[in-house]
């Protein structure tokens, strides 16, 4: 197929984008290049590659980069609660109405299948503590984040009987190496504190979460682009693997072996909302998507990482959003 990927220089993006090229995809990157495009140059001179800059604010340059795609793969955004509460008019320019947009401009240019990529967030926090939430659970969202991708799931599911092929995929909390390498993701950002400061305070850490390798999240956006169109058409699908739903001091404690003399501080929180353990039986049962990498694999990865000083400067604006 003929791809474009949004924000494909980005953390899941430049990712993906080697696995679809391997498969034998064509696949177009339209970015903005925020955090830089590095991790675009190990596919750069690849045949099967083409790299469109501009904003996904830009209707014209989307409506240009859609032409003569079969599917599109939309990660662009603001990502997270913190570069949203910053600057929010932004938040709600990219990440709702520039993709609402985006949705149009591929109806009308013919797009076969239309991938979101969502959150876990939107469930906000769990009205059972012992429970697990499922994609037919009530959508709670506490931030601006997820309020703009609930949105647009709204509007996608309202239009769910259109010509295009949509999915909607929310993922689980992201960790892992990857070509755009972040470090304000809690697997990573814990691990590479420990190690490097040798010190870590942690708010909430009864709090739960789920947790998917940024291969793993990759993976399932390839397994969907595949799927027979009956079994993902108009579907929602939580992207992880059950048994990786952790608290954040559980988290901590398969860290502590890699830095035994680490300084940890819990300050407990009970006024966080975000609370959520997640059941990511769907996709398996209908896809087949297991997860292969766990939290124990992120963790030995990002302290093989510090450990060898493949990066120096783990604070840069570079890794962080």
């Amino acid at each position: 197929m003929n791809i474009l990927v949004t924000g494909g220089a980005g953390y899941v993006g430049s990712t993906l984008i080697p696995m679809l090229l391997a498969s034998g995809h064509r696949v177009r990157v339209f970015d903005s290049l925020l955090h830089g495009g590095r991790s675009m140059l190990s596919v750069w001179a690849h045949p099967g590659f083409d790299f469109r800059f501009g904003d996904i604010r830009d209707y014209k340059a989307v409506r240009d980069s859609v032409a003569g795609m079969d599917a599109v793969v939309h990660l662009a955004a603001i990502v997270g609660d913190p570069a949203c509460a910053r600057q929010p008019q932004v938040a709600r320019a990219v990440n709702l109405d520039a993709s609402l947009a985006l949705l149009e401009e591929s109806k009308l240019a013919g797009v076969s299948r239309f991938v979101f990529a969502s959150t876990c967030s939107n469930y906000g926090r769990m009205s059972e503590p012992e429970s697990y939430i499922d994609e037919t659970s009530e959508l709670k969202p506490v931030s601006l984040y997820a309020e703009t991708k609930v949105a647009v799931e709204q509007a996608m599911i309202g239009a769910s009987d259109g010509p295009v092929c949509q999915t909607l995929l929310r993922f689980a909390t992201v960790y892992g190496v990857s070509p755009r390498m972040r470090f304000d993701l809690t697997v990573n950002e814990f691990t590479a504190d420990l190690l490097i400061k040798k010190q870590l305070i942690v708010f909430g850490e009864q709090f739960w979460r789920p947790y998917i390798h940024v291969r793993d999240a990759a993976r399932a956006i390839g397994l969907v682009l595949s799927a027979e169109r009956n079994k993902v058409r108009g579907e929602i699908f939580n992207v992880g693997s059950t048994a990786e739903n952790y608290q954040k001091q559980q988290l901590v404690e398969l860290m502590r072996p890699y830095a035994p003399e680490a300084n940890i501080e819990y300050v407990h929180k009970e006024e966080d909302p975000r609370d959520y353990r997640v059941c990511f039986s769907k996709i398996e049962q209908r896809l087949g998507f297991i997860g292969t990498l766990t939290v124990r694999d992120g963790i030995e990865e990002i302290a093989e990482l510090v450990k060898d000083r493949v990066i120096s400067d783990f604070e840069s604006a570079a890794y962080r959003n």
